[in-house]
């Protein structure tokens, strides 16, 4: 029985607040030089699978661990700013966590690189979750801001609200094809002949017609047909829902910022302020990396091109992740703190 305590005892000493804070730093700062050195990558070429491996272990283990902090808040009684709330940000990290492993074998393990994948389905459970458990931690509290105050989270919002509608709207950069350039440069060639032999050379290119291009099967087909056939048919079920989830998307990170800036200056000098900062600047990353995403992806198609996730915008999920436990850590800390030295009577 004492061997049991002693081990609890001991595991709460090493989850401190400020162990939890060094070990978040060093993460991000490790995740950090680890895609400034390796995200780099030439034109055209793709990134290899042991890169897109370790980026999706440097995201996944800090949400795991987040999910697991805000899981220790929503069982303390002691937390002041309400279990419910921890329970929501908790769950919402949960289904992160497994949205990435879903987006992982997708990308990695049957090579595809889909507009909709079954992930999305637990990243909408997840924005749900988060959100709902911050409005939890806004709603039994009285907003006293000042108009100062109020002008900030206008123009947070305001610009928040101009990003995404920029990247929603904007239309894509018309990009010829590989076959409709080939066939230009072919038949340009042919009507600037200079010598016989440059006719002769380009008359068999200029008589393949475009419709006869678009027939050839692409390279790529023969590797797709090794997919299983469920793979195949629910990507095409999902492809269509793909303008509709980028709209949920952008109007859940719009959301999230709003409340993220009015916790962050409702909670701004209080007991309970450094725990809420972090949980701002962790909702502040997920829009900047949920925005990078959306504006790479819509140059990658305007180009004719796939996205393909591991950029450098990217860390932001982590920092995101890292910031979410740091609260929570720091919450559990403070609360503890609090409940445990009761004022002495003089």
């Amino acid at each position: 029985m004492s061997s049991s305590v002693d081990k609890s005892s001991g595991t709460q000493s090493l989850l401190t607040g400020q162990n939890i804070v060094y070990a978040g730093i060093a993460w991000a700062v490790v995740s950090m030089l680890f895609f400034l050195l390796f995200s780099v990558k030439a034109p055209g070429e793709d990134y290899p699978f042991w890169y897109s491996f370790s980026t999706y272990i440097l995201e996944c283990l800090p949400f795991l661990g987040a999910a697991l902090l805000c899981y220790r808040n929503w069982r303390s009684p002691q937390i002041a700013s309400g279990r419910n709330v921890w329970l929501g940000i908790g769950l919402g990290m949960f289904f992160y966590f497994i949205a990435n492993l879903i987006f992982g074998i997708w990308e990695l393990y049957f090579g595809l690189d889909p507009d909709v994948s079954p992930a999305d389905f637990f990243y909408v459970i997840s924005y749900i979750c988060i959100g709902w458990g911050m409005i939890l931690a806004v709603l039994p509290r009285r907003l006293n801001l000042e108009w100062k105050q109020w002008l900030t989270v206008g123009l947070i919002a305001a610009l928040g609200i101009a990003l995404a509608v920029w990247v929603l709207l904007a239309p894509p950069v018309a990009v010829e094809s590989e076959a409709e350039t080939s066939l230009w440069l072919t038949t340009e060639q042919a009507t600037e002949t200079p010598s016989p032999l440059l006719v002769a050379s380009t008359v068999p290119q200029v008589a393949v017609s475009p419709t006869e291009l678009a027939v050839t099967p692409p390279a790529e087909a023969p590797e797709a047909t090794n997919l299983p056939s469920w793979v195949i048919s629910l990507d095409k079920a999902l492809s269509p829902l793909s303008r509709t989830l980028n709209f949920v998307y952008i109007v859940f990170d719009v959301f999230l910022l709003i409340i993220a800036s009015t916790l962050l200056l409702a909670f701004w000098g209080g007991r309970f302020a450094q725990s809420w900062r972090m949980i701002a600047a962790a909702t502040f990353s997920l829009y900047i990396a949920d925005m990078g995403f959306k504006v790479y992806d819509a140059l990658a198609k305007a180009r004719g091109q796939e996205y393909e996730s591991g950029g450098l915008l990217d860390v932001f999920f982590i920092f995101s992740a890292v910031l979410f436990a740091i609260g929570a850590a720091l919450e559990y800390d403070v609360s503890s703190r609090s409940r445990r030295s009761p004022r002495r009577r003089t």
